[in-house]
């Protein structure tokens, strides 16, 4: 695994960059990404280019033999840009522009900006596309960030009306459809028909399902516009674009087909601060991360570009943009790195170099501090390189379990969560945790992927089936475990006909006749188990495998898939997972509390989340806080 940085030479001065560059090698770096928002020193007038301090930087980063990752800088428009064309920026929900002085401030759908977007995307693919030290390029930068994959601009009103109609061919198939009966909605044409903000109170779950796919095909398109450009121009390189944390808001497995490796920008800390982790949990990890934000996401990506992914933003020390803002434990950002390796990743770079002293993210560290001084992360990534070196090159090997993830399933959870609590990457979340507690190692596929070599499948949720999915999951010879809510809603956002779980019934025969949603602190009791935020009642022929204590089934097995009607607590979820290891004959391990591993073709791996020493049973080891362990297999 190749480890790299973010580098910015455009905010430092010249007479830095060779020096940065040799220490950069000195430290064990090899891959530098450089460009992302460039647009201003690249073209600081229209159509006037200014390519000779980035010729520059290209011959002084590759004179060091560092490869180089080019970045097209289609995230930060300039001013005269949006001067030029100041309907270009997005228009947020309650109608609001997003306008010029951060960044990501531009529609998907406006048609001028995306011919801008590939004119620059093409000049520099011209000029750079068969420099020997460039290695890879990234599209653009975070996708979506700060909500703007959905935009409600005149420009994506017309986008979407051309959209639904190729989706719906007449408007009768749309009123259909969509159920506009309801409230007398009916549309004479699609000419007619608005995005699905600015409604008096909340606006028909159907025509948001479709505007929430439409702003996803609108991503897929502007992204693989610039895809077409770099290959034309740049043949060989791998295209990458490096998606975010918890972010659901256009479809990943869409947009990384036409990727050759898939990026994610891991901050775990940051994550921990900011999404529902409990406050025992976010004290417990503070410096840590929780043990899975990091895993899951490698897990995930891992599915998005053919297997192949890598970090591109590895959290080095503070950031600046979560409520609160730890700095890692002694020994996390070495631990993170080679967690990255033994789950695949292809490199990881650090974000950034140097910690910027102006701006925006003045706050957020780096590899050095501004005055250039090496920051508490420097020794770790050389020690990081040592280990990588040392242990040598290491092959992914095909998990046994896989979990299915799908973004479409997110959308219609948000739209109609009908209890506040139902969060769809929680859900997903916890489940992943329950099989990493026991040592499993996972991959997360969506529904469309391959299931027959896998030993156990687990679907969190899956409320609109795909077409075959059922047959797919009766043809398997492995245990399934089925969540709430799946088989729910029909490709347009209606019950089920027969009601849920619609066509899973195949799979396994039961009804869902009506649903509840649990208030916080709500819970229904099993045996040593519990149930809360969402609970089905259920009618099935079949006896229930697990029951509330007044008899209410929750779980329900046919041969080997199970359905669960409810939000299972953690204890429900141990119980399943160890059943169904015990029907799949997976390795399954009691780990210490904060301990994870991950097993390669030839290596396994224990990273210690905890604050505290932990013994690893199988070795023997004593592993200190924030450290690593690492054994040969034997099978």
């Amino acid at each position: 695994m190749k480890l790299g940085c973010c580098y910015f030479p455009e905010h430092w001065p010249e007479d830095k960059w060779a020096d940065d560059a040799r220490r950069m090698r000195e430290m064990g770096l090899s891959l530098v990404r450089i460009g992302e928002f460039a647009w201003s020193r690249i073209e600081p007038e229209p159509d006037r280019f200014d390519w000779g301090w980035l010729d520059r930087a290209i011959g002084t980063l590759a004179d060091a033999g560092l490869s180089i990752m080019l970045c097209t800088p289609t995230a930060t428009p300039p001013k005269w840009l949006v001067d030029r064309m100041p309907d270009m920026v997005a228009i947020d929900e309650a109608g609001r522009p997003r306008g010029f002085g951060s960044r990501r401030h531009y529609c998907f759908s406006h048609q001028g900006y995306r011919a801008e977007s590939r004119r620059i995307t093409n000049a520099l693919a011209e000029r750079y596309g068969e420099h020997p030290a460039i290695a890879a390029w990234q599209t653009d930068n975070e996708y979506g960030c700060h909500d703007t994959v959905l935009s409600f601009s005149e420009a994506a009103a017309v986008r979407f009306r051309e959209w639904l109609a190729r989706r719906y061919t007449t408007i009768d198939a749309l009123n259909t459809a969509w159920g506009n009966a309801f409230w007398s909605m009916e549309y004479r044409a699609f000419d007619v028909i608005d995005p699905p903000n600015l409604t008096v109170t909340e606006a028909n779950p159907a025509h948001w399902l479709d505007y929430r796919r439409f702003a996803s095909d609108e991503v897929v398109g502007f992204n693989r516009k610039q895809v077409e450009i770099l290959r034309a121009h740049s043949p060989g390189r791998d295209i990458t674009h490096n998606f975010m944390g918890f972010f659901t808001e256009f479809d990943h497995h869409d947009v990384g087909r036409d990727l050759d490796v898939a990026t994610w920008d891991s901050y775990p800390l940051g994550f921990l601060e900011q999404y529902w982790f409990s406050d025992d949990e976010k004290r417990d990890y503070l410096r840590q991360g929780h043990p899975d934000i990091a895993a899951f996401h490698h897990d995930l990506y891992r599915g998005c570009a053919k297997g192949r992914w890598g970090i591109i933003e590895q959290q080095p020390g503070p950031v600046n943009w979560a409520r609160f803002n730890p700095a890692p434990l002694d020994g996390m950002v070495a631990l993170w790195t080679l967690e990255a390796m033994a789950h695949g990743a292809e490199f990881t770079s650090y974000f950034r170099w140097r910690q910027a002293p102006f701006a925006q993210e003045q706050m957020h560290a780096g590899l050095l501090r501004p005055d250039s001084s090496e920051a508490e992360a420097a020794p770790e990534v050389r020690e990081a390189a040592r280990i990588i070196a040392e242990i040598g090159p290491q092959e992914t090997a095909q998990a046994p379990v896989a979990l299915v993830f799908s973004y479409e399933a997110a959308w219609v959870c948000g739209i109609q969560p009908q209890g506040q609590s139902f969060r769809y990457l929680e859900l997903v979340y916890e489940w992943y945790s329950a099989l990493r507690r026991r040592g499993v190692d996972v991959d997360i596929v969506s529904p469309g992927a391959d299931l027959s070599a896998y030993k156990a499948v687990f679907i969190p949720t899956l409320p609109i089936v795909p077409d075959a999915f059922a047959q797919k999951l009766s043809a398997l010879a492995c245990p399934v475990l089925i969540g709430p809510r799946s088989g729910s809603k029909t490709d347009s956002f209606s019950i089920s006909d027969g009601l849920p779980p619609g066509e899973l019934r195949d799979a396994i025969p039961l009804t869902v006749t009506r649903v509840e949603s649990l208030r916080h602190g709500m819970v229904e009791a099993g045996e040593d188990w519990t149930i809360s935020r969402w609970r089905e009642d259920v009618t099935s022929d079949l006896p229930p495998e697990l029951a509330l204590e007044d008899g209410r089934g929750v779980v329900f097995a046919k041969d080997t898939i199970r359905y669960c009607a409810a939000w299972p607590d953690r204890a429900l979820l141990d119980l399943l997972v160890a059943r169904i290891g015990e029907e799949a004959a997976l390795e399954l391990m009691d780990l210490p509390e904060g301990l994870r591993i991950r097993r390669t073709a030839t290596n396994l791996f224990a990273f210690n989340y905890s604050a505290k020493p932990v013994r690893f049973g199988l070795t023997g080891d004593m592993i200190d806080p924030a450290g690593v362990s690492i054994t040969a297999l034997t099978r």
